[in-house]
């Protein structure tokens, strides 16, 4: 039976290509305003989730950067370009890497930006320090989330931030209904995510590994507005015949969205992010 890590991999090798084709470098949500009423173009809206973030976590010059969980390396050249700053890039995905590192010449960020195919739970502080260290929607996939922020804990120079975007569950498992477990275990399976955990025991990771100045906001009504568009966009010609040359594991990641989409309308599901200091 394969790993987690072999089936996140195989899923972002088969999906990335389609991803590229309708969406582009950015591989994350949208942002539409703190109640998800401002219209706004969809890629428009990607962009500025990065810079909410950056200003909700107060970054202000950060010249060493880890991206754990690149994707592409959208939000890192984002942050190269913007702090003029180091990025190390970490996935997975050997499509994805493959990706970042051209997008990364054709953006003249060669000599800023490194891109690994490495998992982010392997790093030693020997790969830091970082001022910053940026997760954006990959948290999720790791197994052990205490041991990811003891990880980031030790990567990071005093007083540097630690700033993750993630999707979150609305209160501890053993708290969901028989309904609720099941669409969980859709969106877990499906999306080859390990069990999730909420946002209170997120703050518990954060404290027992050191951090300090921990802030946490849930921004689901800000992001939700993006599975409509992602369903929108799965259901347009060009995106079809993409997904099924892009072969099973892709579908299912599609056929997926209607669960995420329907945690976020119950409340089920939450987009959370965290700011943490050394």
């Amino acid at each position: 039976m394969a790993t987690l890590n072999e089936r996140i991999k195989k899923f972002y090798n088969t999906s990335t290509p389609l991803w590229l084709n309708t969406w582009g470098e950015h591989m994350h949500h949208g942002y539409y305003g703190k109640d998800g009423k401002t219209k706004k173009g969809d890629k428009e809206a990607q962009i500025d989730l990065l810079n909410e973030l950056i200003e909700w976590a107060d970054i202000k010059n950060p010249k060493y950067i880890l991206d754990a969980g690149c994707g592409v390396g959208g939000s890192a050249r984002f942050l190269a370009k913007k702090y003029h700053a180091q990025v190390l890039g970490l996935t997975l995905s050997e499509i994805q890497a493959e990706n970042a590192k051209q997008f990364n010449i054709d953006a003249g960020l060669r000599e800023k930006i490194k891109i690994r195919v490495q998992d982010m739970l392997t790093l030693t502080p020997k790969d830091g320090p970082f001022d910053l260290i940026w997760a954006l929607e990959s948290a999720e996939h790791v197994p052990h989330k205490e041991g990811l922020s003891n990880i980031f804990y030790s990567l990071l120079i005093p007083e540097g931030k630690c700033l993750v975007a993630t999707w979150c569950i609305n209160k501890p498992y053993d708290e969901l209904n028989k309904s609720e477990k099941k669409l969980i275990s859709h969106i877990e399976n499906l999306y080859h995510i390990p069990p999730m955990i909420c946002m209170a025991e997120y703050q518990v990771c954060f404290e027992h590994s050191g951090f300090k100045n921990i802030k946490i906001e849930e921004w689901s009504n800000a992001v939700a507005p993006f599975w409509d568009a992602l369903i929108r966009s799965a259901l347009k010609w060009k995106s079809i015949t993409g997904l099924l040359r892009s072969g099973m594991t892709t579908i299912k990641g599609a056929w997926a969205m209607q669960f995420m989409k329907k945690g976020f309308k119950k409340g089920l599901i939450q987009f959370v992010v965290i700011q943490a200091q050394k």
